[in-house]
């Protein structure tokens, strides 16, 4: 009986290896064009180590490939995420040699191109990506800089049949579009666990399409005798998630083909420490002052809700695997030769310079706060699309400096507002006025995170033009209230009550009714608050966010914070940034002319020939003229 299972657990490995290998050519033909395969050969050939014939990536590699930037040292984290994400969907059998086809499943997880071969996978792999980064046990406690000779050699008995290994992937996915038998199987044999019983492959919706597609499901539930307990179980390492979350940040605003040495360059020693400071606001929404390390629980909550954007900037990133600059195609349509160019050889072209991705910077918003905020609102509607409509800094604290810089805006909007939290007793006089406009403070303050200080920022996406409010609020279904500082947090909009947003003559509101035009009798003068809103006074010298976790109201309450708090607040900086384009910016400056033709025509009114007599009528109606006139006699 032993010889028999013992042969069945050989053969179920190889099956598993088979069915690894199938996925990766299927990837290859399905994922890529032919054109970007040549491209991805090109580049990993071209920067492969070898040894004993196998050719493979390693750390360093992958990270000068890349241009990670050392300042911000994710670069061994970025090596763990391949090293695991290259085994898919085994996950058994990280941590991987980076060989062509580990590198190819890579970047077909990174590019989210997956989408054409796993149907039900396209929409999501945040968990694959917290298990790449997750601490499960000894193995992925560390990377490998140079496999052992052991793993070599055992990947070299398993590719003997191969006569060109760096090709195989390639030349299988031609082999069976042209409805040609597969070669035998490219299979892994590393890093064999140390305790099978131990070992589990997490019910993961991409490893489940993947095997799917491939008609082995059963595969897949056989390997699941432990499903959804060890991912409960593991952590990501908080000074890990830091680092990945600077890099994160830095490569928010990629362009595809664009290259990350231009962004690196801006690294200077404040920029990192600014960098560290949203990274610690955004891991604050993970509470790690509790728990030593991320766990998924709060991972998978958190990251839909107010992350979902966060790792978009990955795509472009590892999308330089398809962009090879040894290949000149042109001189391939000249003639049959090889189209291989070193690169000393191609012509330099400068690339025209891009438009800045933020006109200027204010006093609240930089390019670090814009990355975080592209986390939740995706990117191509922040970079190089935002305008500077009110800065508070420049044109004044009043509702009219507002009125006159943002209503004629007539696309959405960012507003920020930045302070230093109140004392819990009013020291001065201001301070005590505004108390006295507000219901008695019954909840504490917010979390600090590590703000000593009690900076805090807020803000809010209004999907709507403003306008004067009277008897009823504005604003839409896509409105989002969020706090930037100390901790990470959106909050959505909710469709229980409507009083999304009002400008009056009392403030600015979100999330607050409409004040009353008259106090009743037998009701409180106090300005209304709602149960999760953000109120600016009259004045702009003050705010106050309410943040009630039963929720109720017109923002729906946040998911990272699950308590009662309030946040009194002096404000400092106030600012509206537009979102578009020329477009929008163009029509603004018709609006503002308009209104300047309209006020000049008001200032020169016409008189007629008696010009004397004119004027004497203007100054008795009081209209014109400094004698204090009220008006004219009829006595």
């Amino acid at each position: 009986m032993g010889q028999g299972h013992s042969d069945e657990h050989v053969a179920r490995n190889v099956s598993t290896e088979q069915l690894s290998h199938e996925l990766a050519l299927r990837f290859a033909k399905k994922c890529f064009t032919p054109l970007e395969i040549t491209h991805f050969k090109d580049i990993f050939r071209s920067l492969a180590d070898e040894q004993d014939g196998i050719q493979y990536w390693k750390e360093e590699t992958l990270c000068r490939f890349l241009v990670i930037p050392d300042a911000l040292g994710p670069g061994p984290l970025i090596y763990q995420m391949a090293t695991y994400l290259g085994v898919f969907p085994f996950p058994s059998l990280a941590p991987s040699i980076l060989t062509i086809e580990a590198m190819l499943k890579v970047v077909v997880i990174m590019t989210e191109r997956y989408g054409t071969v796993l149907k039900r996978g396209r929409a999501d792999r945040n968990k694959l990506l917290f298990r790449s980064l997750a601490v499960f046990d000894r193995r992925m406690s560390s990377v490998y800089e140079k496999p052992s000779q052991e793993l070599l050699d055992s990947v070299r008995d398993e590719e003997s049949d191969k006569v060109d290994t760096s090709d195989a992937v390639l030349e299988e996915a031609r082999s069976q579009a042209a409805g040609q038998e597969p070669r035998s199987a490219m299979g892994f044999a590393i890093d064999k666990p140390a305790n099978d019983e131990d070992e589990e492959e997490d019910d993961d919706e991409l490893a489940l399409a993947a095997l799917d597609s491939l008609d082995a499901i059963e595969v897949f539930k056989y390997g699941q005798r432990a499903t959804d307990t060890k991912i409960h179980h593991a952590q990501i390492p908080v000074d890990n998630f830091r680092r990945l979350l600077m890099l994160l940040l830095v490569i928010a605003p990629l362009d595809s083909q664009e290259s990350l040495s231009k962004h690196a360059e801006r690294l200077t020693p404040p920029r990192v420490e600014s960098l560290r400071q949203v990274a610690d606001s955004i891991l604050w929404s993970f509470t790690p002052e509790q728990n030593a390390g991320i766990f998924y629980q709060s991972f998978n909550k958190i990251i839909p809700t107010s992350l979902p954007y966060m790792f978009d900037g990955l795509n472009p990133l590892f999308e330089h695997f398809l962009f090879s600059k040894n290949i000149d195609l042109s001189k391939r349509k000249r003639s049959s030769a090889p189209a291989q160019m070193t690169s000393s050889t191609i012509p330099h072209v400068l690339d025209p310079p891009l438009e800045p991705l933020l006109p200027r910077e204010g006093d609240i918003l930089n390019l670090d706060i814009l990355s975080q905020i592209s986390f939740f609102i995706k990117g191509n509607n922040l970079f190089r699309r935002l305008r500077p409509l009110y800065l508070g800094g420049d044109a004044g604290f009043s509702l009219g400096s507002i009125e006159q810089k943002v209503f004629n805006w007539r696309a959405p909007s960012i507003l920020l507002v930045s302070g230093a939290r109140l004392p819990s007793t009013p020291k001065s006089t201001r301070e005590r006025s505004f108390a006295d406009t507000l219901p008695a403070k019954r909840l504490p303050n917010g979390v600090s995170g590590n703000n000593s200080h009690g900076k805090v920022i807020f803000g809010a996406y209004i999907d709507v033009p403003w306008k004067h409010t009277y008897k009823e609020a504005i604003g839409g279904s896509e409105m989002l209230l969020f706090q930037l500082s100390p901790l990470h947090e959106v909050f959505r909009a909710s469709t229980l009550s409507r009083d999304y947003l009002t400008f009056t003559k009392a403030g600015v509101g979100l999330g607050c009714p409409p004040p009353r035009s008259k106090n009743v009798s037998g009701l409180s003068s106090h300005t209304a608050l709602g149960p999760v809103s953000l109120m600016l006074d009259s004045s702009l010298e003050f705010g106050v966010f309410t943040h009630e976790s039963t929720g109720g109201g017109s923002f729906h309450p946040g998911v990272s914070q699950n308590t009662d708090w309030q946040d009194r607040f002096e404000i400092e900086n106030l600012e509206v940034w537009g979102c578009g384009g020329d477009e929008e910016a163009e029509r603004q400056r018709a609006a503002w002319a308009f209104e300047e033709r309209e006020a000049e025509a008001r200032r020169n009114v016409k008189m007629g020939k008696d010009i004397e007599a004119d004027r004497a009528l203007l100054e008795m109606a009081g209209l014109i003229g400094g004698h204090g006139n009220t008006g004219g006699s009829m006595g």
